[in-house]
């Protein structure tokens, strides 16, 4: 049973102070680099291992890269103003139908690399003050605030590392010499 919160029953409070954004910035562009630390000693059939119709660990990656261009749509969305933030797909098809079980691992770690590290480029481009406009989140219907969008994503991705390296966990368990 997993012990990973499940992630649309997380409730978030976004109280902490506006200058957190280079903290959260440095998180943000370090993911890439502990999802593929976290990949890297992992057999071929343990990434792409299912377990009923949840998603393998490497189908977890293809999520987070799959969800970059709606972090970047909303960080778009602070800069055009607006009172509500892009929607997410909240059924997943992307994920669903990218096959991420298919590709290369070292191809889907790379896109995300390169599109995670064009986000917190593109954040280090806006003044200080402009990572505290609010508007609306949909699924949440809370105001969030430019840096609280980024606590959320960092929050999401470390649900996701939490989810691969339970994950990967288990099947270490179940397969080292010994463990019967």
């Amino acid at each position: 049973m997993s012990q990973v919160p499940v992630w649309f029953e997380r409730k978030f409070d976004f109280t902490f102070p506006v200058e957190q954004y280079p903290n959260l910035c440095v998180r943000l562009r370090g993911t890439p680099a502990r999802l593929e630390e976290m990949l890297s000693g992992a057999s071929g059939n343990v990434l792409v291992g299912k377990t009923g119709n949840k998603w393998s660990a490497q189908e977890h990656a293809g999520h987070l890269l799959d969800l970059e261009p709606l972090w970047m749509a909303r960080v778009d969305d602070f800069l055009a103003g607006g009172d509500t933030l892009t929607a997410a797909d909240l059924s997943n098809r992307k994920t669903h139908e990218a096959n991420h079980n298919a590709r290369e691992l070292a191809g889907i770690l790379a896109e995300f690399r390169t599109a995670r590290f064009r986000l917190v480029d593109h954040l280090r481009k806006f003044e200080p003050a402009r990572f505290a406009g609010s508007m609306l989140h949909p699924r949440l219907k809370q105001p969030m605030r430019l840096v609280d969008h980024l606590y959320f994503v960092a929050e999401h991705d470390d649900h996701h590392l939490a989810t691969i390296w339970e994950m990967i966990e288990a099947k270490g368990r179940l397969s080292s010499p010994g463990s019967e």
